[in-house]
């Protein structure tokens, strides 16, 4: 795969025989297919598709127990609505739409609480009859096949592709990394998604695809390429899915694909598709794609895990989903959360601070105060600020500048005692000293 030339991408295509407005660029038109399929381990689909004359999209939900399927298909219901011919500026639109989708999972997670962390990326493609706008954010994909040629045209939005960016790792070590699936951004009702957005020129004959990572995430891109370049979008879409899972996809696989064909070559394909947890119809588990399949894109409800060899029931015991998505702070009332958390360690602390000061006081020292040897009560520490550990508890008539220097130099450095009894005794052989006792 190579990368995608921006300059030839972004360049409109113009052709003398172009059959558009005003004879401008051609008209051109999309011809889909798009299948989503619970994979071989996972008991639900957070997947979600979508493909429309004007519209192609996956989002892949993020979250685990957070309920990634509402993320994915709520933001395929606010995107969906971009099907319909515009106008206006395709990355406008896009930018639009992405942002109301993120807010609508911020909204759903304010009112339900067992919704907070959950997220989903998107890959969207918005058609205007000549060119493509591309909204990107997570690590689902979009790709071009063109000419036999496969070009990615999105970034992953991932931990282990900034690793490869940086020259770390490769694409190869990439899909096989302990942290491959560890994303980060998504649109999750929290930070500014920030999505990727840019054009793309199409040419009748270009072929694209949509995909969640657990097709991209198994197969490499001579595989896809090989794949995708086979017979019509259905056979290509359902090929995808079936390959995905063959090679050991452990994830939800959805994949959407449209050829790029001139509106007078073909008939307006009819109704648009829609896959996955949006289509709320997950297939069950481990059952065989078919021509059924196809027709339905979604068969029946899921409503068990494929039994292994043995007959268990085969697990995750440790489901990536859960803990896929990098920056997920907490959302509903932070700040309640932040004074809880305040107020026990300033519990905590001032109970540390109740049981040094007793200790503190049941501990005695002899020094200096006013010149005359001195029983202290506390430790002989002073902390910043100034604030004394100890204060006098018994003065004697003991003068310091009468005992012999080395005398002298112990009290005023501080003699410790075990307790009042030991520094009262320290005290009389003091005095004994000075006044010949």
């Amino acid at each position: 795969m190579t990368e995608l030339d921006t300059d030839t991408a972004l360049r409109p295509v113009v052709r003398p025989d172009a059959d558009g407005p005003e004879g401008g660029a051609p008209m051109l038109r999309l011809q889909w297919s798009a299948l989503s399929d619970v994979g071989r381990v996972r008991k639900d689909n957070q997947d979600s598709g979508y493909a429309g004359p004007w519209l192609l999209l996956v989002c892949d939900g993020v979250g685990g127990a957070a309920r990634g399927d509402i993320a994915s298909s709520t933001a395929v219901q606010v995107l969906r609505r971009l099907d319909e011919p515009s106008s206006d500026d395709l990355l406008e639109r896009l930018a639009g739409a992405l942002h109301r989708a993120h807010d609508r999972i911020a909204e759903l997670a304010e009112d339900d609480q067992s919704l907070d962390g959950t997220s989903t990326t998107a890959t969207v493609g918005l058609f205007d009859g000549r060119q493509l706008g591309l909204g990107h954010v997570g690590d689902s994909r979009a790709y071009l096949l063109r000419d036999g040629e496969l070009r990615q045209l999105t970034h992953d939005h991932t931990f282990v592709q900034g690793l490869v960016d940086e020259g770390r790792i490769t694409d190869a070590e990439a899909r096989v990394h302990p942290h491959r699936n560890l994303i980060l951004k998504a649109l999750d009702g929290v930070r500014d998604p920030a999505p990727d957005l840019f054009t793309l020129a199409l040419n009748p004959g270009d072929r694209l695809l949509f995909c969640s990572d657990g097709a991209s995430g198994v197969l490499d891109d001579e595989r896809l390429g090989a794949i995708l370049g086979q017979g019509t979008p259905d056979f290509a879409t359902v090929e995808l899915v079936r390959a995905s899972l063959e090679a050991g996809s452990t994830d939800n696989v959805t994949c959407v694909v449209a050829d790029v064909v001139r509106a007078t070559d073909a008939p307006a394909q009819a109704d648009p598709l829609l896959v996955g947890a949006a289509a709320d119809l997950p297939r069950t588990a481990g059952a065989p794609l078919g021509e059924a399949t196809v027709k339905a894109r979604t068969s029946r409800t899921a409503t068990s895990l494929p039994e292994g060899a043995d007959g268990a029931i085969a697990t995750d015991p440790l489901d990536p989903e859960a803990a896929r998505y990098a920056p997920r702070p907490p959302r509903r009332f932070t700040w309640l959360r932040t004074l809880l958390i305040v107020l026990t360690l300033s519990g905590v602390a001032w109970v540390v601070g109740v049981a040094a000061w007793s200790w503190s006081q049941q501990q005695f020292f002899v020094g200096e105060h006013d010149g005359v040897v001195t029983i202290f009560r506390g430790v002989d520490t002073t902390l910043p600020g100034g604030f004394e550990l100890f204060h006098p508890y018994e003065t004697t008539d003991v003068v310091v500048d009468g005992l012999s220097d080395y005398d002298a130099d112990l009290v005023r450095e501080g003699i410790d005692a075990a307790d009042l009894d030991a520094a009262r005794t320290t005290v009389d052989n003091l005095a004994a000293q000075q006044f010949g006792e």
